[in-house]
């Protein structure tokens, strides 16, 4: 039997370190099949057989929320925000090769933004608009990653496992591939890698 691998993308951390690598400027989704493609070009994967990549992200969030000091209203889905992240995830899903496993994002409303939480004059000012920024937690996006290294190790679907990921909430499906006998490698971005990431894998690979 071929050695088979798969590369599996933690989609919301591979495209912030893509926006850094790319001076800046938001990865469209040639910009993302370009990356994962040089990912499965790597030397290491020379003999063996690619199976296809998974990206996780979650589809943009819906619903109207009111500010809390304007009292203006927002309808998520009529933002550019929305429509661009929905166009990207519909097109990368149509791309040969990735499946796209989507959790979903929870708007919960506003808090305070992380300038404003530096603000030592926070208690004793009168707080504004752009103190605020909006609250959306995103929701599945890790469970799915975990359930599908532990998939593809229990059904045998792969030997190798690549994982493009910076989250140390990974380390015990990582333990349970290793367990279950696949190797699992840590692909990263040119970020600096928790001890913990790299106790748990069998090799990295990084940027060209």
């Amino acid at each position: 039997m071929s050695h088979r691998f798969s590369i599996l993308v933690d989609g919301g951390f591979f495209t912030r370190k893509l926006y850094q690598k790319l001076g800046n400027k938001i990865p469209n989704v040639d910009d993302v099949v370009s990356e994962i493609t040089r990912i499965r070009e790597n030397a290491m994967f020379s003999n063996y057989e690619f199976l296809r990549a998974y990206y996780y992200d979650a589809y943009p969030a819906t619903g109207t929320l009111k500010h809390p000091i304007t009292g203006a209203k927002i309808n998520l889905a009529d933002t550019e925000v929305f429509r661009r992240n929905q166009a990207f995830l519909q097109s990368l899903e149509l791309q040969p090769d990735i499946s796209l496993r989507a959790g979903e994002l929870s708007p919960r409303g506003y808090k305070l933004n992380p300038k404003a939480l530096r603000d030592d004059s926070l208690a004793e000012r009168i707080l504004d608009e752009k103190d605020f920024t909006l609250d959306i937690e995103q929701k599945g996006v890790d469970l799915r990653i975990g359930l599908d290294i532990a998939r593809l190790s229990l059904r045998e679907l792969v030997q190798t496992v690549v994982v493009v990921t910076g989250d140390s909430d990974l380390i015990p499906a990582f333990k349970f591939a290793r367990r279950e006998g696949v190797r699992v490698v840590l692909a990263h971005m040119g970020h600096g890698i928790k001890r913990e990431l790299k106790a748990h894998t069998d090799a990295m690979i990084g940027p060209d």
